[in-house]
């Protein structure tokens, strides 16, 4: 894979700043929305609702106002497994990643900077329901990643309509959020787990968020590219 070498920084600003960007606002008001449901005194039905349809939401808002830009990935893992598919270019992926990761990390300081005073809380780290065992938060994390990786593959180079892109992607990660939410957080993306960890000092756990997103988005880009090749495109 190429380095940093072949990257230039005046050519492909406009991408690395979307991803960061997006990164931003997926990582702020996610987690945020954890918060801000634990605050409400909200159902767990509710908090479920409401926590998916916020990030839900904000991936398919960025997929509108950023994807023309970077295809909006606003995650490590999806870049991951765009470069394995062969759809990303080699300059590109490291750059990507070091933007997603940095967008992270400025939204969990600004998740302590907003909820840092609220008592408890881990603002919204992802962690391990009671009774799951880390390596089913491996293999639950690594599952819910490859689908979303798959929707994400397709939207970006099959879907020319970027509302359906927007509506696909972030209507996956909705539906997965319901179901994988209450076991693992449904993080999928490890930049979204780095950030609010590393400002509320709760690390329990976070390699899980790690390990299973690339591995889950890698499967995808390998089954994806195949396919592509398969049908010569």
């Amino acid at each position: 894979m190429q380095g940093l070498g072949s990257f230039s920084w005046a050519n492909h600003k406009k991408q690395c700043l979307s991803e960061m960007l997006g990164t931003y606002l997926l990582v702020f008001f996610g987690p945020g929305s954890v918060v801000a449901a634990s605050l409400l005194s909200l159902t767990a039905i509710e908090s479920l609702l409401f926590v998916a349809a916020v990030f839900g939401g904000t991936v398919a808002v960025v997929i509108l106002g950023l994807g023309r830009f970077s295809g909006a990935h606003i995650n490590p893992a999806i870049s991951v497994g765009s470069a394995v598919a062969g759809l990303l270019k080699r300059e590109l992926f490291v750059p990507y990643v070091v933007f997603q990761l940095i967008g992270g990390i400025l939204a969990g300081l600004t998740l302590k900077m907003v909820f840092g005073a609220v008592s408890g809380t881990t603002l919204g780290s992802t962690e391990l329901a009671s009774g799951i065992s880390p390596v089913e938060g491996v293999a639950l994390e690594t599952a819910g990643t490859f689908i979303l990786a798959l929707s994400a593959l397709t939207a970006g180079s099959l879907v020319k309509s970027r509302l359906k892109q927007a509506v696909l992607v972030g209507g996956t990660l909705f539906v997965l959020i319901l179901f994988i939410g209450p076991l693992t957080g449904a993080s999928f993306n490890p930049a979204r787990s780095l950030g609010p960890s590393l400002f509320s000092d709760f690390f329990s756990g976070q390699i899980i968020y790690y390990a299973g997103p690339v591995l889950g988005a890698a499967c995808a880009g390998l089954v994806f590219g195949l396919l592509r090749r398969s049908h010569g495109k």
